[in-house]
């Protein structure tokens, strides 16, 4: 293994390179909790709204019962050098309820609608309202880059 010279970004080169991920990545770890089972996580396709992230899953789902009943979760995008954790509040849209723009775009880049599946699918969407983003240790200080749902530098 090759050793990575680590540059520190500034909190601006942070941002901007996180919502360029957010963008252009297909996969996010999303964890759901419930008090008598504990955590749970699962690798979902995300779509990045601009402002929040969406994701579907079934509707009997753990994922989607987690949700339902406690909607704080973390979202992590999958790389460990390059860590990206958003924290918020899951909303959880029946799939023949969800805004037509949001599913529209789901169904655009995946090439998959779950609003015409038979079995039910549940939608969620995640307007961050924590954004941590950092790589090694060189940027562990200052990694917060959303705080209270509002982008820093």
């Amino acid at each position: 293994m090759q050793a990575t010279e680590i540059i520190r970004r500034t909190t601006a080169e942070r941002r901007r390179d996180t919502l360029e991920r957010l963008g252009s990545e297909r996969d996010m770890w999303v964890s759901t909790s419930r008090p008598d089972h504990g955590p749970h996580q699962v690798p979902l396709w995300f779509l990045w709204d601009g402002r929040a992230v969406w994701m579907c899953t079934g509707a009997g789902s753990a994922t989607a019962r987690n949700a339902r009943r406690e909607p704080r979760v973390r979202l992590a995008l999958p790389d460990a050098f390059d860590v990206v954790l958003l924290q918020g509040e899951a909303t959880c849209h029946p799939a023949r309820e969800v805004p037509q723009d949001a599913a529209d775009a789901f169904a655009g880049r995946f090439g998959w609608d779950p609003r015409t599946e038979e079995a039910p699918y549940l939608y969620l969407r995640v307007a961050p309202q924590t954004v941590r983003a950092w790589r090694g240790v060189p940027e562990l200080r200052g990694r917060v880059v959303m705080r209270d749902g509002v982008w820093l530098g």
